[in-house]
């Protein structure tokens, strides 16, 4: 299944890094954590991946177009310019880079990857929330609905947008209220092609009005995810991913 990636923001948030790189280029470990959300996706088979770029796009375009090379041990004769590999990273990934402006919005990106998706049920989520969650039983859960899009629930330690849940069924969408039940947004969406049909363009916030209209239409579910997920909003955030990973701890890594 396709998979889109939004990796376009600014991240003003966690600006220690992101004067130089976008925030989905932020590493743990050694490794963006683009790659970790993409490695999470990988492990359940899905590795057609579409990445929704707008700030410093160069950036992760160089990453892709040299990552043999960056994720490998190797040999150069400057001679004659062969290279030699002794260790590669093989990953079997399709990564599709597009462009999606610099200013766009969330949900804008999204509608400008409809003609990479077409006809298609397609994943979603944001380049910079890694989670435990099972793909596997988040697709099911979507196909046994039968709506037009699921948002994993999560439940972090506070903020983000919050899910007001009655069942499965999501009744109301606010993002970044103050909590009450404790679910909100964690990305990691399924959706049907259909929804493109409610996002206006560039201006326009997935988290606002195409969610919204969802909600009110009745075609919003939740898959509700109690395991470990954690956005890397903050340094702070980034911090406590670094340490789980050095650890040898880290809960995303299937």
């Amino acid at each position: 299944m396709k998979v889109i990636l939004l990796a376009g923001g600014f991240g003003t948030r966690l600006a220690e890094y992101t004067e130089t790189i976008p925030k989905p280029m932020v590493p743990i470990g050694g490794k963006p954590i683009l790659w970790h959300i993409m490695k999470t996706y990988a492990s359940f088979g899905h590795k057609d991946f579409y990445v929704a770029l707008g700030y410093k796009a160069e950036v992760i375009k160089e990453y892709f177009l040299n990552y043999r090379a960056l994720n490998s041990d190797f040999s150069v004769d400057l001679n004659t310019g062969n290279v030699t590999p002794h260790q590669v990273d093989q990953v079997d990934w399709k990564v599709t880079l597009v462009n999606t402006g610099s200013d766009s919005m969330t949900g804008g990106r999204l509608k400008r990857m409809k003609s990479f998706i077409g006809n298609e049920t397609f994943m979603l989520t944001y380049g910079d929330g890694v989670a435990n969650i099972d793909l596997e039983e988040l697709l099911k859960f979507h196909r046994s609905h039968g709506k037009l899009v699921t948002v994993s629930a999560v439940r972090p330690a506070a903020r983000f947008g919050e899910l007001e849940i009655e069942g499965s069924r999501v009744a109301a969408f606010q993002e970044k209220p103050q909590m009450h039940d404790g679910w909100i947004n964690g990305g990691y969406f399924v959706i049907e092609p259909t929804f493109f049909d409610f996002i206006e363009g560039d201006h326009t916030l997935l988290e606002r009005e195409p969610l919204e209209r969802a909600t009110a239409e009745g075609q919003l579910m939740a898959y509700c995810h109690d395991g470990f997920w954690h956005c890397m909003d903050t340094k702070r955030d980034h911090d406590l991913l670094e340490s789980l990973w050095a650890k040898g701890s880290a809960p995303w890594v299937v």
